[in-house]
C-alpha cells in the first residue's frame, strides 16, 4: 500500500531524480517509506490569514511593534501574543537515534520530524525539530538555554547515556519551562502504566513484586527510578556486566546511585541468576534472553520485551511461562510506546504553563494511562493502542492537575 502524502509540496516532482552521482531518486522512490518522507514530513503554517494590506499591517509592520513594545514591558504576555507557550523543541544531538546508534545531526531529522508530528497528532502541540552539530555536554546546555525564549517547552530526544542525564538536570536548574527526555520518563510513564494493569489483572499489588530490568542506559534508569516511586516490592537493574550492585567497584556515578536505591535482595552475577523467581522481566537492552531463564521466573510473571525491531524474548517464547506479555513493537498486542505519554504530558504542563514535569506529574499520567483500559482489562489489553483518542486528553488532564496540587503551575 502506497504512503498517503497529506500535503505534497508544489515544488517536489517525486518521478524526476537528481543528475549527477548516486542512485537516482526515482529508484529511493519505489519505497514507500523514501516516498513518504520526500520533502520533510512537516511545514510551517499560518494561524491567521495575510489577504491584504490592512491584514498585512496587523501580522507585521506596523501592528506587530505595540505587541513586541507590551512584551518587551511585561515579558509575561509573550505566553498570550505568541506562539512561546503552545510549541515545543525537540533537541537532539544524534548520538542515540532509535535502534541506530550515533548517525549524527543530519540522520536524525527524520526521526526528530516524526517526533514533532506525532506531538501536533496526538497532543496537538506544535513542535520544531532541532538537531544540533555537538556532542559537548557544556554546548549543548548553552545552546538550548539560548534557545529557550522561543519555546514553552524542550523535549530531549535520542541523546545517549550518560550525556543524557547530565543535560537533563542542567537544564532544568536553568530554565523554568518543562525539560523532558522522552527516551527516560516517557518509557518508564508507559512502562509503569502497563506494570499496573498487569499486577490488577493477576490482582497483586505493585508492592508484591519482583522486577527485574535488562539495561542501564537512560531508559532502564529512568523505569527503575519510577517503579520505586510507584511502591514496586523491589527492582534490580543489570547492565552488560551483570546485576548493578553496590559491590561492584566498575559503576559510573549514575549506575553507583543507581545501585543505592535497588536490589533490596542483594543480587548479584547474571541477569539469568536475577531472573530466578522473579515476577517480571522488562527490557530496554536488546540481546537475547535464553529460554531457560525465562522458564525460571515465577508463576504468572510478566515479560515486557521492548527492544526493537528484536525483543529480548520473542512473543512466542514468553507466553509460555508468563501471564502477561508486551513489546515494543506493533504486530504484537500490548506495545509499550512512548507516543501513549508525551504528547498529553507536554499537553497538560503547556496548558497551565508549569516550570517543570515533577515526579508526580509522571506517575499521574502513568495512572491516568492505566485507568483508560478500565474494565476491558485482559492479558492481551494491559496497555491501550495510541489511537485510542481517550488517550491524550485523560493524560492532560492528569498532569495539569498533578502541576498545580505540586505548585509548579502557573495558571
Amino acid at each position: 500500500m502506497a504512503a498517503e502524502i497529506v500535503n505534497p509540496r508544489s515544488d517536489s516532482d517525486a518521478t524526476t531524480g537528481l543528475e549527477g552521482e548516486g542512485e537516482p531518486l526515482e529508484a529511493f522512490d519505489l519505497d514507500p517509506a523514501f516516498a513518504l518522507h520526500r520533502g520533510g514530513k512537516m511545514a510551517v503554517q499560518a494561524t491567521v490569514p495575510v489577504r491584504n494590506k490592512d491584514d498585512l499591517s496587523l501580522a507585521y509592520t506596523p501592528g506587530v511593534a505595540k505587541v513586541c513594545t507590551a512584551i518587551a514591558e511585561q515579558p509575561d504576555l509573550v505566553n498570550d501574543y505568541t506562539w512561546k507557550s503552545s510549541v515545543v523543541a525537540v533537541v537532539t544531538d544524534g548520538t542515540a537515534v532509535l535502534g541506530l546508534g550515533d548517525i549524527g545531526p543530519e540522520a536524525s531529522l527524520p526521526v526528530m520530524e516524526g517526533k514533532a508530528i506525532l506531538f501536533k497528532q496526538f497532543g496537538g502541540v506544535d513542535a520544531v525539530p532541532i538537531a544540533l552539530a555537538c556532542t559537548d555536554v557544556d554546548e549543548i546546555v548553552e545552546t538550548v538555554v539560548r534557545l529557550a525564549p522561543s519555546f514553552g517547552g524542550v523535549n530531549l530526544e535520542d541523546i545517549s547515556a550518560p550525556r543524557c542525564f547530565e543535560i537533563e538536570r542542567r537544564l532544568q536548574e536553568a530554565l523554568d519551562i518543562p525539560i523532558f527526555h522522552d527516551d527516560q520518563h516517557g518509557t518508564a510513564v508507559v512502562t509503569l502504566a502497563a506494570l499496573r494493569n498487569a499486577a490488577r489483572l493477576s490482582g497483586r499489588t505493585l508492592g508484591e513484586l519482583r522486577a527485574v530490568i535488562s539495561g542501564a542506559g537512560a531508559a532502564g534508569v529512568a523505569i527503575a527510578k519510577m517503579l520505586i516511586e510507584a511502591g514496586i516490592g523491589d527492582v534490580a537493574v543489570a547492565d552488560r556486566k551483570g546485576v548493578v550492585s553496590a559491590d561492584r567497584t566498575d559503576l559510573t556515578d549514575v549506575k553507583a546511585e543507581l545501585a543505592g536505591f535497588t536490589n533490596k535482595a542483594g543480587l548479584s552475577g547474571s541477569l539469568e541468576v536475577a531472573l530466578a523467581g522473579a515476577d517480571v522481566f522488562i527490557g530496554v537492552s536488546g540481546g537475547t534472553v535464553p529460554e531457560e531463564a525465562v522458564a525460571s521466573m515465577a508463576p504468572g510473571a510478566f515479560v515486557f520485551a521492548m527492544a526493537n525491531p528484536n525483543p529480548e524474548v520473542h512473543p512466542d517464547v514468553a507466553h509460555k511461562y508468563a501471564a502477561v506479555v508486551a513489546t515494543g513493537r506493533s504486530d504484537f498486542p500490548n506495545q509499550i510506546n512512548n507516543v501513549l505519554a508525551f504528547p498529553g504530558i507536554f499537553a497538560g504542563a503547556l496548558q497551565v504553563r508549569a516550570t517543570r514535569i515533577t515526579e508526580g506529574m509522571k506517575l499521574a499520567a502513568a495512572e491516568a494511562l492505566a485507568s483508560v483500559v478500565g474494565d476491558d482489562l485482559s492479558a492481551d489489553y494491559v496497555i491501550p493502542s495510541p489511537f485510542d483518542e481517550r488517550v491524550a486528553p485523560a493524560v492532560t488532564a492528569a498532569v495539569a492537575a498533578a502541576a498545580r496540587a505540586e505548585g509548579v503551575a502557573r495558571r
